[in-house]
C-alpha cells in the first residue's frame, strides 16, 4: 500500500519478539541488532523506539564516556539507515535496585540509582537525536496498599519529573500509563492521572503522554477516547497502536487483531485531531504471535502498517454526512449499522 505521507512509522527491537510469554520461552532464534535495524529499513518504517539498554547495551557496567561514545557510534548507524530514533525510555524495572519500585522505592538509594539513569538516558536521547523520553512507570505501584504512602508516592513521582526537566531545559516527558502489570497496582495507570501529575511538575508543558491501546483497554478504557482526551490538551506525543483480547496479560497483539471497529475509532480519532501534522509519530507495539514460524516474524509490523493505512482510508471515506443525519435523529440504531457497513464495504 502506498506510503501515507503525513504519518511516519515506527516500531522498537523488543517488537522483534522470538516468542516469550510470562508461561513459556523462546520459540524462534534471536536476531542482532543489525538484522533488526535492517528489517525495520527493508519494511519502510522511518523510525525506531530505544530503551536505553537498547540503544547501549549493559548500560550500568560502563562508565558515563563509554556510554555516550557508544550512543554516538549507534546513531552513525542510523544516519547510515536513514532511520531515526523517536526516543528513549530508562529501563527501571529490570535492575535488582527496582524491585520495590524506581522514583517510588522506599529505599532512598534506589530512588537516587533511578533518577540518575534516567539523567543518563537523556543524554543519550540528546546524542541520537530526539527530545522524547518515555516514562513507562512500570514498578511505581505496590503489591500491598501499606506498603507504601500514595500521596508520598505521587509526591516522589514528581521530584522525578522535576530532576529530569532541570537535568535538559529542552527534552520531553512523555508518561506511559497502564493500569496493573508488573505490579498489582500502578499509581498512573490512565491518562488522565498522566496529564493530572504533569500539572504539578516544575514545567508542566513539557509533560504529556503515551497512549497505548492495549494498556488503555486494560484500564477498561476505549483508546479512541484516551487518544481524544489527551489531544484536547495538546500532550499527546506518541501512540503506541496494538490490540488486547480482553483482560488478559499485556498481549501487544497486531493493530486490529482482536476489534477492528475499537481500532477504526483510533484511527479516526488521530485524523480528526490532526495527529502526525508536528511529526509525531505511529509506533506499533506488537509481537508476534508465539506460534509463529520464524520466516513470518515479520509480518505483524507489515500487517499492521497496512491494517493502519487501509483504516486511515475508511475514515476519510467515512460517509459523516449520513451519519450526522443519524445522530442528529438520534437513531443509533442505523448509525451503528452504517459504521458496521462501512467497514464491511458495503
Amino acid at each position: 500500500m502506498a506510503k501515507n505521507p503525513r504519518y511516519r512509522f515506527c516500531v522498537g527491537p523488543w517488537n522483534f519478539s522470538e516468542g516469550r510469554d510470562p508461561y513459556g520461552p523462546e520459540t524462534r532464534p534471536a536476531q542482532s541488532f543489525d538484522w533488526k535495524l535492517g528489517a525495520l529499513k527493508e519494511l519502510g518504517f522511518d523510525g525506531m523506539m530505544f530503551h536505553d539498554d537498547d540503544a547501549v547495551p549493559d548500560i550500568d557496567s560502563k562508565s558515563p564516556a563509554q556510554v555516550l561514545k557508544e550512543a554516538k557510534e549507534l546513531k552513525k548507524r542510523l544516519d547510515g539507515e536513514g532511520i531515526v530514533a523517536e526516543m528513549v525510555a530508562p529501563r527501571l524495572w529490570f535492575h535488582p535496585n527496582t524491585i520495590d519500585g524506581a522514583y517510588t522505592s522506599n529505599d532512598a538509594k534506589q530512588r537516587r540509582y533511578a533518577i540518575d539513569r534516567s539523567k543518563q538516558c537523556i543524554d543519550i536521547a540528546n546524542v541520537l537525536g530526539t527530545d522524547l523520553i518515555v516514562l513507562w512507570l512500570a514498578r511505581e505501584g505496590t503489591y500491598l496498599r501499606e506498603s507504601k504512602n500514595g500521596r508520598r508516592s505521587t509526591d516522589l513521582l514528581v521530584e522525578a519529573l522535576d530532576a529530569m526537566l532541570a537535568h535538559d531545559k529542552r527534552i520531553r516527558l512523555a508518561i506511559e500509563p497502564k493500569p496493573n502489570e508488573p505490579m498489582d497496582h500502578a499509581y498512573i495507570p490512565t491518562t488522565g492521572h498522566a496529564l493530572a501529575i504533569a500539572q504539578l511538575a516544575m514545567a508542566p508543558a513539557r509533560v504529556g503522554c503515551l497512549i497505548e491501546s492495549a494498556h488503555a483497554i486494560l484500564a477498561g478504557l476505549d483508546p479512541a477516547d484516551e487518544i481524544d482526551f489527551a489531544m484536547t490538551f495538546g500532550k499527546l506525543w506518541s501512540v503506541h497502536l496494538n490490540d488486547q483480547n480482553g483482560l488478559k496479560f499485556d498481549q501487544d497483539k497486531p493493530f486490529g487483531s482482536a476489534n477492528l471497529r475499537v481500532a477504526f475509532n483510533q484511527v479516526r480519532v488521530l485524523e480528526r485531531t490532526g495527529y502526525g501534522k508536528n511529526g509525531e509519530f505511529v509506533c506499533f507495539d506488537v509481537h508476534p504471535f508465539r506460534t509463529t514460524k520464524p520466516e513470518h516474524s515479520l509480518k505483524h509490523l507489515s500487517n499492521s502498517r497496512e491494517t493502519f493505512e487501509r483504516l486511515v482510508a475508511k475514515a476519510r471515506s467515512f460517509p459523516e454526512k449520513a451519519a450526522q443525519k443519524l445522530v442528529a435523529d438520534r437513531n443509533y440504531q442505523d448509525l451503528d449499522q452504517l459504521v458496521l457497513n462501512h467497514l464491511m464495504g458495503s
